[in-house]
């Protein structure tokens, strides 16, 4: 699923991959608001809030929302920029190595906090995440040609309620049979990044109030643990073409 192939991916795959990083990016989001009151990922409530706080004169959340928004698509930019040098040198397993990259930083930060929390360091820590959410959701878009954001489940919804309506249209219509699996089968998909992103949001809250931020190293760790599976993975299925 970490794996972007010549083929054309399968919705199975996508489904596999919504399962992993729109979890993941909900159990971080929810992680987040209990430690610190935001969502480092709801870029659009954010930049609501921005324009509230414009109108306020409140330059002290201001520029906390203004540097979540950038540091949200520097986040992206980063993900996009590995991939591309990842692909021009035929690294297979670029996208893995954004993913254990992400997990590394995640998890040294989290355990920074564990060690050495402070209310002093709460926007520096929720910009780094927002960065990292932007690298995440870039990650999983990139990967699956637009078909999981593990983090926007606005466009998510948007493209369910799409694929809802082919599949609807196709029940009384002529649609041919292959055409119709196929609206079934990309709603699934949609759906299946939706309820996973919840999902993670709530196992999230509550792994926070339980351990705090030591959940929260858990979830790097988790996240190095998938892409150095896949790599393994993928290392392994290369030495057996090879043979």
């Amino acid at each position: 699923m970490l794996i972007k192939k010549k083929k054309i991916r399968s919705h199975r795959e996508d489904r596999y991959l919504a399962l992993v990083l729109a979890t993941t990016a909900g159990i971080l989001n929810a992680m987040a608001l209990g430690a610190f009151g935001f969502f480092p990922s709801h870029m659009s409530g954010n930049a609501s809030q921005l324009s509230t706080e414009v109108t306020s004169l409140d330059l002290s959340d201001l520029t906390l929302l203004a540097a979540l928004l950038a540091a949200f698509v520097l986040g992206c930019t980063l993900s996009r920029v590995l991939t591309i040098v990842g692909e021009k040198r035929q690294m297979r397993t670029i996208f893995c190595l954004v993913l254990l990259a992400e997990g590394v930083v995640l998890t040294l930060a989290a355990l920074y906090e564990s060690l050495f929390f402070s209310p002093g360091n709460n926007r520096e820590f929720l910009t780094l995440l927002a960065l990292l959410m932007g690298v995440h959701n870039a990650t999983s878009t990139q990967l699956s040609g637009g078909r999981v954001r593990s983090t926007h489940i606005t466009g998510t919804l948007t493209d369910a309620g799409i694929a809802f309506g082919s599949v609807l249209f196709s029940l009384f219509s002529r649609t041919i049979a292959a055409e119709r699996r196929f609206y079934i089968k990309q709603l699934f998909t949609h759906l299946t990044t939706v309820f996973s992103f919840l999902g993670g949001c709530i196992a999230g809250l509550l792994l926070f109030k339980t351990f705090g931020f030591p959940a929260m190293t858990g979830l790097g760790v988790f996240l190095m643990l998938v892409a150095l599976s896949a790599v393994a993975v993928t290392v392994q299925a290369t030495a057996r073409r090879a043979c």
